[in-house]
Formats: structure tokens, C-alpha cells, sequence
């Protein structure tokens, strides 16, 4: 009896070690030469020490269609759940040293099982993507464990945060189930996405072009827009995953954790009354206000490197996540164009789906004028940032800092798509468009007759802007809740929050809406 218990503890022994194994030594040095961690020093750097729990360590593949071939304990996919500062995070990494990190039946069915618990838990799910793609030799079982990772994105999506960190190369197929999650963080230099790759281009298009201009962490994150975070290597990849955590809720049925900054609630600033410049066509920089707002001025931007005409991000107020979405007047006049209302779209929908408060920043002259803007979308592009803004449920906080023109005003969160409260600057401009523009447009006749034209369209134009260059017509129709000082602003916004804190509302009764994708 002794004997074959010690046999099995034996067996258990060699299983364990060869799970842990992977591809063996040369791989992993060759993984370590191109600067890459391994699947599990990956896990260890991403959760609390000795809180990884692995799931299905000795599971195997069955061989594959074609047969033959060796088969790895684990296969090529490390899973399971630890924490992340003490709350419970759901994790897939893949293994690039045991058959390219490449996709196949029990590779699938693996990842399913951690997915289908972590919405069950609710708690988010994070996974590490470093793999060549559909296991060739697997055929349609590969291509069909696909679809089942793309199912679960779905379903899950809205319920738990869930974020993938592409580590390596990611291909066909393989891009759409990071596309479905919410957040996308890409190392710069040994990442890629693309769905065909530089040779098939090369052959359809006789086009030349490296993987990393095709799809690598600066393509996605400054053009396609895919990658929301790029960082420089894999350690501050998985920091900048946990930092990013620490804002979110678990799920849907949960509120994100406190953080007490002790950053007093009655704090000023002082010198936000002289941000913005006297003369309204000037730049300035919007994130001199969020960071003087926030706690501790710690703010998480998301999408920084795409369409910076809009900025987005979480920070704290008083303690609780916000979500920020704020015009910058230092790149393109703050104007809205397609790219920027696609990325505050989708980032105003994720904060009404995890109940994170939404404050909109705004100084924005209008959508991007010209037959580019019009012939990609402008139309269905601006609409979505619209839905979505009056779509969302979690208390919404405006605040119109300058410019608030034309259709852009309506969009950016404005009482009139009913934002629960609107505060403005006495720098607000609320207006159907800018002062020329206007004054071009009402008063043309007068104009083109007039002796001195040019004279009499500045004369009109003061006209304008004494109107409607303030926020006190709007205060007076009730579009504007209240007129505060700059430097209180923050004082404002957190009392505003703690009014706000039980709000409810009841949804029509619906299937879902027909948002314009």
C-alpha cells in the first residue's frame, strides 16, 4: 500500500514538473532574448505574491485532426485566479515556448473555464496574449474554440471588466476576442495585431510593409485606435494593468474601491480663474484642470495617443472613480471628429456599464467642418457619442468651461440630453456658433452693402459675443444649474457626487437599443 501511494505522489511529481517545464530551456532563453517574460513570470508580476491559484495544470490536447505530433500538459496556456491588492481577479497567459503559444481544443476550453467563473464570481478577467495564432493542425476544432472565446466576450461584456494585454504576436482570428474586451494594452517593439499579415498584403497588394507598421503598439495606438495603453516592456504592462484595477468595480453588481488620497474635499485652486485666455481663439491645456481637480492630481488617461483633441480617463473624487471626458483645446481647437467621438463613445458606454459617474469637461467650437469628416461618418460617428451620453444612467456632471457650440454642445453631456447638473465658468460660451460665424450669416445683407464692410462685421460680432459670449443667458433659461468661481470647481463636483449618489432611473422596457455602430 505504502508503496503505491508513494508511486502516485511520484507520478503527481513528474506531471507537475513537466507542466512547469513548457517548452523546455531553449525556448524560454529564447523567449528572454527578444525581451519577453515567460507565461508564468507574467501571472507572478501581475497578481499578489502566492495568490495564484492554476486550473487544469495537466490538461492535454487529443493530438489533433491530422494526428501525430507531441502533445504538453497544459497546453500552451497558463489559467486560474489570484488577487490584485486583495481582490479577485480571474487570469489566462499564454505560453508562446509550447507550440507558438497557438490555439487549440484544450487551449480553448481552458480559457471558457476561467471565463465562465469569472462572470459567475464576478470578477475581472485578464488576459495575456502571446500566440501564433489557430492551431493549424487542429483544423475547425481550432477555428470552433475560437468561437467560443468570441461568445463568452460577448456575454461577459457590460458584467466584469475585462482587459487584454497583447504580449507578442497576435493574428487573424486571434485579434477579435481583444477587440471585444475593454481595455487593450500592447508592449511596444514585441506586439502586433493585424488580421492579415505583411506577406498576404504584400501579395494582394503589392504593397511592402514591416509586421510593425502594419499592426505594432504605435499603429493601434495613435491610427487604428485598438490599443488603449502601449507601454515600453512587460513589467510596466502588468503595473499599468493593476493600476488600471484599482479603479474598476469587480462587476457590474459591485462599486469601485474608496481610495482616500487624503486630499481635502474643500481644496481650491486658485489659479484656474487664469486657465483659460482672455482671448478665446488661444489654446491652453486641459489636463491643467483635471489634474488640479482630481485627488492627488492622479489621473489614468485611456486612448492618450489617439484622437488627443478628446481626452478620457478615470480619477478620483473624494475618494470614488470618475470618468472623464474633456475637450482639449490644444490639439484641433478641442473640435469633434470621428475618431474622437468613437473613443468617447465607447469610454462613456463602459463607465454607464460599471457605474462609474461620468464628467464632461467642455470647450468645444463644434464637429470637424470638411468632406473628409462628412464622407467617413460625421453623421453616425458624432450620433454614437450622443447615444451614448444619453444613454448612460450613472450620475453626469457637465461642466462648460469655455466654448459649448452648435450640435457639439448638445452632445458633450448638456442639460438638453438631460445631464443632472451643468455648471459653467463665467468663461462659458454657449452659442449656436462663434461670433463671425454668426455675425456673417445674420447679418450678410448688412455686410455686402455696408461702406465698410469689415468695420460693421466687428461691430456685429462684439454684438454676438456680448450675448452669447457668457454663460448668463443659458443660467437664465435654466440650462445652466449654477455659475461658479474656476477655483472652486472641485469643491463643486464632489458635493455634486454625494447628491448624486442614489440616483436610480428606470429604463424603458426594451430588448436593447439600436445604437448607430
Amino acid at each position: 500500500m505504502k508503496l503505491q501511494e508513494s508511486t502516485t505522489l511520484q507520478t503527481l511529481e513528474r506531471l507537475r514538473a513537466e507542466s512547469l517545464d513548457a517548452g523546455g530551456p531553449a525556448r524560454r532563453e529564447a523567449q528572454h532574448k527578444k525581451g519577453k517574460l515567460m507565461a508564468r513570470e507574467r501571472i507572478d508580476l501581475l497578481l499578489d505574491e502566492n495568490t495564484f491559484e492554476e486550473f487544469d495544470a495537466l490538461k492535454a490536447s487529443r493530438g489533433g485532426a491530422l494526428g501525430g505530433g507531441k502533445t504538453y500538459l497544459g497546453d500552451g496556456v497558463i489559467t486560474g485566479h489570484g488577487s490584485i491588492d486583495g481582490r479577485e481577479v480571474f487570469v489566462f497567459s499564454e505560453d508562446f515556448t509550447v507550440l507558438g503559444g497557438s490555439l487549440g481544443e484544450a487551449h480553448a476550453q481552458k480559457i471558457c473555464k476561467v471565463m465562465d467563473l469569472a462572470v459567475k464570481v464576478g470578477a475581472p478577467i485578464i488576459g495575456i496574449n502571446d500566440s501564433g495564432g489557430a492551431r493549424i493542425q487542429e483544423g475547425v476544432d481550432a477555428l470552433g474554440s475560437y468561437g467560443e472565446i468570441f461568445h463568452r466576450n460577448v456575454r461577459a461584456s457590460g458584467v466584469v471588466p475585462q482587459i487584454s494585454c497583447i504580449m507578442g504576436p497576435c493574428a487573424g482570428g486571434a485579434v477579435y476576442s481583444p477587440s471585444i474586451t475593454d481595455f487593450v494594452f500592447m508592449v511596444e517593439d514585441s506586439s502586433y495585431m493585424f488580421v492579415t499579415g505583411p506577406s498576404v498584403v504584400k501579395t494582394v497588394t503589392h504593397q511592402d510593409i514591416s509586421a510593425e507598421e502594419l499592426g505594432g503598439a504605435s499603429a493601434h495606438a495613435t491610427k487604428s485606435g485598438v490599443a488603449h495603453f502601449t507601454v515600453p516592456n512587460d513589467i510596466l504592462c502588468l503595473r499599468e494593468v493593476r493600476r488600471l484595477i484599482n479603479y474598476l468595480p469587480s462587476s457590474n453588481r459591485q462599486r469601485c474601491p474608496i481610495h482616500d488620497l487624503s486630499d481635502a474635499a474643500n481644496r481650491t485652486d486658485p489659479a484656474l480663474d487664469y486657465l483659460v485666455p482672455r482671448d478665446s481663439s488661444q489654446a491652453y491645456d486641459m489636463r491643467v484642470l483635471i489634474r488640479s481637480i482630481l485627488d492627488g492630481a492622479e489621473f489614468m488617461e485611456v486612448h492618450s495617443g489617439f484622437a488627443r483633441n478628446i481626452i478620457c480617463g478615470f480619477g478620483r473624487l473624494g475618494g470614488q472613480t470618475v470618468g472623464l471626458v474633456a475637450n482639449q483645446p490644444a490639439v484641433l481647437a478641442g473640435v469633434l471628429d470621428n475618431d474622437a467621438s468613437f473613443k468617447a463613445g465607447r469610454f462613456v458606454r463602459f463607465c454607464d456599464a460599471f457605474n462609474i459617474p461620468l464628467i464632461s469637461l467642455v470647450d468645444v467650437p463644434g464637429f470637424m467642418p470638411g468632406p473628409d469628416q462628412e464622407h467617413g461618418g460625421i453623421i453616425r460617428h458624432g450620433a454614437k457619442l450622443l447615444y451614448a451620453f444619453t444613454e448612460a444612467t450613472v450620475p453626469r456632471i457637465s461642466v462648460i468651461v469655455r466654448k459649448a457650440y452648435g450640435g457639439a454642445y448638445i452632445v458633450m453631456n448638456s442639460k438638453h440630453i438631460h445631464c443632472d447638473v451643468n455648471l459653467a465658468w463665467p468663461t462659458a460660451e454657449i452659442a449656436v456658433m462663434g461670433p463671425k460665424g454668426a455675425a456673417e450669416v445674420i447679418y450678410r445683407k448688412e455686410i455686402q452693402a455696408a461702406e465698410n464692410p469689415e468695420e460693421l462685421l466687428n461691430q456685429k460680432m462684439e454684438e454676438y459675443r456680448a450675448a452669447f459670449a457668457n454663460p448668463f443667458l443659458a443660467a437664465k433659461r435654466g440650462y445652466i444649474d449654477d455659475v461658479i468661481f474656476p477655483r472652486d470647481t472641485r469643491v463643486h463636483l464632489i458635493r455634486t457626487l454625494q447628491m448624486l449618489d442614489s440616483k436610480r432611473v428606470d429604463a424603458p422596457a426594451r430588448k436593447h437599443g439600436n445604437i448607430p455602430l
